[in-house]
């Protein structure tokens, strides 16, 4: 998994997957779209607005938490 985060259009990227074919957008909101593989997997979703959706502040960053096990990772943004 990888995610991006683009400051200038204020857009976040949650990759899951490799691309290995053409993919097709579905328009969720005005604020999120969902990329699928032709075999239904999902790619990838895109988050406009991304500061708000991801609470993402100036001096803030992104903390991945494992529910199972309680370990944090904080990134600075």
């Amino acid at each position: 998994m990888k995610i991006s985060y683009d400051s200038k259009y204020n857009i976040a990227y949650i990759r899951l997957r490799e691309k290995t074919a053409e993919i097709e957008t579905i328009h969720i909101s005005d604020e999120l779209n969902v990329d699928i593989t032709p075999d239904g997997k999902i790619y990838g979703i895109e988050l406009l607005n991304a500061n708000e959706q991801l609470e993402i502040t100036k001096n803030g960053g992104l903390v991945l938490i494992d529910e199972s096990t309680g370990k944090k990772a904080a990134l600075p943004v």
